[in-house]
C-alpha cells in the first residue's frame, strides 16, 4: 500500500517518551474514562486500569451507578464518579478537567446515553479517544462526527468500521475509504485486525507486533485505556496511537510462552504492560 510504514521497535522509539525522573502524578495528566452499564462494568475496569499502567498519573472512571462498588473493589488505585442513574449513562457533564478522555466501552446504545454523549461532544475540547458503543453511536448520527476535536483516536473493528464508511470490496478500498474518512473530519483511525493499521490522512501505519490472542473479549478495551493513557502524558495523538497499538500488542508475544493463545485474557495484557514497556527503555 502506499505510503504504508511499518512500526518496528526503531520507529516505535522515535515516539516513545520514558517517564522522567522528576516527575510527579500531576505531570504524568489525569485521565477520564467514561462507559459501562449494567453487566458491562468490566469494560470501563479494564480500561481504566490499562489507562493507570501505561503510565497516567491519574485515572478516573465515569460509570453507572451500578459499576461503583465494582470499580472501587477491583481497582482501589482509580477514582470514580458515577451518573445518578443506576444502570446506564445519562448525563456526561462532570468531564471536565481531563488532559485526556476515552469514552465509549460497554456504554450501551439507550437512548439517554446517546443524548448524553451528544451534549459531551458539544462541550469537550479534551484529547479524545472513541471505542466500541461509542462508535457505534457515532455511526447512527453521522453528524456528530463533526463535534469531535481534531486528532482524535477512532479504533474500530470491522464491523464497527463498516457502520461508520460503509462496505469495501478488498482491503485497498477499505483503506482509501477509511483515508477519505480521516481527511475529512481530522481523524486518527485505528483499524484493528491482523495486522492494525492506523491511518492519518493519507499515511499509513501498520503494527508489528501481537498475534491471534489478542481475538478475546476485553482486548479492545484495554487498548482504549492503553492509548488513552499515553494522551494523557501529552502525546501526540497519532504517537499515541501507534505506541499504543504496538505496545498492546507487544503484551500478547511476551505472554505466548507462559499462557499460550487459548488460556490468554484481557487481564494477561493488563498484567504484561509493565515488561512491554521495559523493553523500549
Amino acid at each position: 500500500m502506499e505510503n504504508l510504514m511499518r512500526t518496528d521497535k526503531n520507529e516505535i522509539l522515535k515516539r516513545f517518551k520514558p517517564i522522567d525522573k522528576f516527575a510527579h502524578k500531576g505531570l504524568q495528566g489525569h485521565a477520564l474514562i467514561v462507559g459501562g452499564s449494567y453487566g458491562k462494568i468490566g469494560a470501563p475496569a479494564l480500561s481504566a486500569k490499562a489507562c493507570l499502567k501505561s503510565g497516567a498519573g491519574l485515572v478516573t472512571a465515569y460509570i453507572p451507578k451500578c459499576g461503583y462498588d465494582i470499580v472501587q473493589t477491583i481497582i482501589p488505585e482509580v477514582m470514580v464518579i458515577t451518573d445518578d442513574y443506576p444502570t446506564h449513562l445519562t448525563a456526561i457533564d462532570k468531564a471536565v478537567d481531563f488532559r485526556a478522555i476515552g469514552i465509549g466501552v460497554g456504554m450501551g446504545l439507550h437512548s439517554e446515553t446517546q443524548q448524553a454523549f451528544f451534549h459531551f461532544l458539544k462541550l469537550n475540547k479534551a484529547p479524545l479517544i472513541v471505542d466500541a458503543d461509542g462508535l457505534n453511536i457515532l455511526s447512527e448520527n453521522k453528524e456528530w462526527l463533526e463535534l469531535l476535536p481534531p486528532k482524535t483516536i477512532l479504533t474500530p473493528h470491522k464491523k464497527e468500521l463498516e457502520r461508520l464508511i460503509g462496505e469495501w470490496h478488498d482491503d485497498a478500498g477499505k483503506i482509501k475509504k477509511v483515508k477519505t474518512f480521516s481527511k475529512e473530519y481530522d481523524l486518527v483511525v485505528v483499524v484493528k485486525g491482523a495486522p492494525t493499521v492506523i491511518v492519518y490522512h493519507d499515511a499509513l501505519f501498520e503494527n508489528s507486533t501481537g498475534n491471534q490472542s489478542l481475538a478475546t473479549g476485553g482486548s479492545g478495551d484495554v487498548l482504549t485505556g492503553i492509548i488513552t493513557g499515553l494522551l494523557a502524558q501529552s502525546y501526540e495523538p497519532l504517537d499515541a496511537a501507534i505506541v499504543g497499538v504496538y505496545v498492546h500488542g507487544l503484551t500478547a508475544d511476551i505472554a505466548l510462552s507462559d499462557v499460550g493463545y487459548h488460556a490468554f485474557t484481557a487481564s494477561d495484557c493488563i498484567d504484561n504492560l509493565g515488561k512491554a514497556f521495559l523493553t523500549l527503555y
